[in-house]
């Protein structure tokens, strides 16, 4: 039986015009430029690349924190690129979010006990002691004591703050969670901890994940799907073991290369990619790539590869 799909997002761009002085017309920064994938309940889907490709625009484009310049975005069948009202309170309860910074993100002057309580005293209508008893039930399913429930956010430490981001994002009982660089703030013991957390709660209640990350060792631990993306635009689509035993696209190739391997027997072949990554305000013709991949050809720089199927991959390339 094939997992439900519970999102669809089909060719959403997000581009933002820039002024630079009052004589000349504004240029556009295309952060997103055409990007397609499915989410499916109960699974993983992991998005990498360098900064600035366009990770944390998508995250912001999924929760509806900002709206796709265009493009479609489909909840259960529902497609809520443009709505508003109803439809919108209904998807910003089915979608949460949880950043990078997990003291940025929670109020310090703001017991943990009100903060839980917060999203359930704006959109349901429980009491006061149905409030109190759901966040007390949410702070011992991620991990924490009950008298946690009285402190501030200052009085805990990375990993516990992270613990109440989760607590946090599950109190609307969400169908879908954009995780944006969940742990990158954490030390590597506690990455660990709060991976294993967020896998045990997927388990149990079954959700689906947008996992944002530039760790490839993080995404290896906890992704299913995986999707590649280069100056907002999505260059290689597969599984995570078919990513991780046999990237096609030279920049999935570049990317693994970089990644720190715990075996000092096994033989490392590092790619080295030549210049920086282009401006979103004026991308490479062609392939956006192209510049300083090492397998470049002619085509490459006046011709965008279209994404197709190769093997168990789905691949932006002209070379492969």
């Amino acid at each position: 039986m094939k997992p439900e799909v519970v999102l669809e997002a089909e060719k959403l761009t997000r581009h933002y015009p820039v002024s630079h002085s009052l004589f000349k017309s504004p240029s556009l920064v295309k952060a997103l430029d055409g990007v397609s994938f499915t989410l499916k309940r109960g699974r993983t889907f992991a998005v990498v690349g360098e900064s600035g490709c366009g990770k944390s625009t998508l995250a912001r484009l999924i929760t509806l924190i900002e709206q796709p310049t265009s493009g479609m975005l489909k909840i259960n069948g529902i497609d809520l690129s443009n709505s508003e009202g109803k439809d919108l309170q209904e998807w910003y309860a089915r979608v949460q979010i949880i950043f990078q910074d997990p003291y940025g993100s929670l109020n310090p002057r703001q017991k943990v006990g009100l903060a839980l309580e917060e999203p359930l005293l704006v959109n349901t209508s429980q009491s006061k002691s149905e409030r109190q008893q759901a966040a007390r039930k949410m702070l011992s399913m991620v991990g924490l004591r009950p008298e946690h429930y009285e402190r501030y956010p200052h009085m805990f430490s990375g990993g516990q703050r992270q613990r109440i981001a989760v607590a946090r994002a599950l109190m609307l009982e969400p169908e879908i969670l954009v995780l944006d660089e969940p742990v990158s703030a954490l030390d590597v013991s506690i990455q660990a901890q709060i991976l294993n957390l967020l896998t045990e709660i997927q388990d149990r209640l079954n959700l689906a994940y947008l996992f944002i990350s530039h760790d490839l060792s993080v995404v290896h631990h906890i992704a299913d799907e995986v999707m590649v993306m280069y100056l907002g635009v999505p260059v290689e689509f597969a599984s995570r073991d078919t990513i991780f035993a046999k990237p096609m696209h030279p920049y999935t190739q570049a990317l693994l290369s970089a990644t720190p391997v715990a075996d000092p027997f096994k033989e490392k072949n590092r790619i080295i990619l030549r210049g920086e990554l282009p401006s979103p305000m004026n991308p490479p013709s062609g392939c956006t790539f192209h510049p300083r991949c090492p397998q470049a050809i002619d085509i490459c720089s006046h011709t965008v590869p279209e994404i197709r199927k190769i093997g168990a991959s789905k691949v932006a390339c002209h070379v492969v």
